[in-house]
């Protein structure tokens, strides 16, 4: 008996009870649904972690002055980095592209009868745009001679622009930080909300040298922290041991003493929340993966009934020629098609499912912006394993049919 004389067999004992075939197909329709829904929701959340790095600069390294402690108890920051540690490494480090100093400070930003008090008004050096990876919309950025001379200028972001100046024009405008006079010479692009909610774009920028003099009345130079961009990912190793080794040479510490500033890479931070999220995407598909074999049981219930109900109809086939082998394809077939029809259908309502989890959490997250992710590999294993628990499921019954003594089944009533 032929492959496809078979599957038309198999389609038109199928056809007979749809009922039943239906609610035997449910479970793995559900199996595969979960299991497509929650691979593509994990990739989403993990889509969104790497978004969140990389809309943090390229291959960033952040410096920053060790902490102090006293009896064992810890007691802050001492100021120990300055604006010509930040020079020195982009001067001395081959694998170091950019580097700028931080400082940060907080106020009011006052233009006209509007005022708003951003959630970051940061001092920064002239390649702070570079180590961000954050380009301008309109405008320019300050130079060396405006961080020299402690330049009155500043750059906003867009929640600014959208917060004091409506639909005016804020290039030229003159705002005021804490009394003080700044003249607008740039807007910063777009970038949205970070991983935790927080608006990127409610920023003003302004020279490091200005935020110290003018703003905090310091005559120190000290900085707050140093953000360091690598010149590639596979060089950010290297360019920690620079930075480590060039600072431990200017600030003259010697061996076995503790440094007096840590360095961080942003890569194995978001290498680490990468793991969580592929783990937790794991045991999600895992724990979906449990409704599969419920369906496959399922399967293997319905198949028994339908042998049992069947063996007259076994009997007469085998009377006429069929062969053991015959009517074990036949039942192995039913199985197998029943796995994929609940396969195909699964794959449907999981990637609705994915789509709509997706766009609920935007909606009611209005800080975050998951990016809808189709996990196509996910549908196909889930296909091959819908498949696979056909077979597994589907082979005792056919068996079992296939071993039935013809002349009882034809007695059978």
């Amino acid at each position: 008996m032929s492959l496809l004389l078979t599957v038309r067999i198999a389609l038109r004992a199928l056809a007979k009870n749809k009922m039943r075939a239906g609610l035997t197909v449910l479970g793995v329709v559900i199996g595969i649904a979960a299991v497509t829904a929650m691979v593509s929701v994990g990739q989403s959340a993990s889509s969104l972690v790497q978004g969140q790095f990389q809309s943090l600069g390229t291959n960033i390294i952040v410096v920053m002055p060790a902490r102090q402690q006293s009896g064992g108890v810890r007691e802050g920051n001492r100021p120990t980095l300055t604006a010509r540690d930040s020079d020195a490494i982009v001067a001395e480090c081959s694998a170091v592209l950019a580097s700028s100093p931080l400082v940060g400070t907080a106020g009011q930003v006052i233009f006209g009868h509007s005022n708003w008090r951003p959630k970051q008004i940061m001092g920064v050096g002239q390649d702070y745009l570079t180590v961000r990876n954050w380009p301008l919309r309109h405008g320019g950025f300050f130079t060396d001679r405006d961080i020299s001379s402690a330049a009155k200028v500043c750059v906003i972001g867009h929640t600014l622009v959208a917060r004091l100046f409506q639909t005016a024009n804020p290039l030229g405008a003159t705002v005021r930080i804490k009394n003080i006079p700044f003249r607008v010479i740039g807007v910063l692009d777009k970038k949205g909300a970070n991983l935790v909610g927080d608006d990127q774009d409610d920023i003003v920028l302004i020279p490091y040298s200005t935020v110290r003099k003018r703003l905090e009345g310091s005559s120190f130079d000290d900085v707050h922290a140093l953000m360091v961009s690598a010149r590639s990912l596979d060089r950010m190793w290297e360019a920690e041991l620079q930075i480590n080794q060039l600072l431990f040479e200017r600030h003259r510490i010697h061996p076995g003493d503790p440094p007096d500033f840590q360095v961080q890479n942003m890569t194995e931070i978001a290498k680490v929340l990468g793991i969580i999220t592929g783990t937790m995407t794991l045991m999600l598909a895992s724990i979906a993966g449990i409704s599969l074999i419920v369906g496959g049981v399922g399967i293997m219930n319905i198949m028994l009934v339908s042998v049992t109900e069947r063996t007259r109809e076994i009997g007469i086939r085998m009377a006429v020629g069929a062969r053991p082998r015959d009517i074990l394809r036949q039942f192995l077939v039913e199985a197998v098609m029943l796995s994929c029809i609940g396969g195909v259908v699964g794959v449907a309502v999981g990637i609705g499912a994915s789509t709509g989890i997706t766009l609920a959490i935007n909606s009611v997250s209005s800080g975050s912006d998951w990016p809808v992710v189709i996990s196509f590999q996910a549908a196909a294993v889930a296909m091959l394993f819908a498949a696979a628990v056909g077979i597994f499921f589907g082979f005792y019954p056919a068996r079992r049919a296939s071993r039935l003594d013809p002349i009882e089944a034809l007695r059978y009533e």
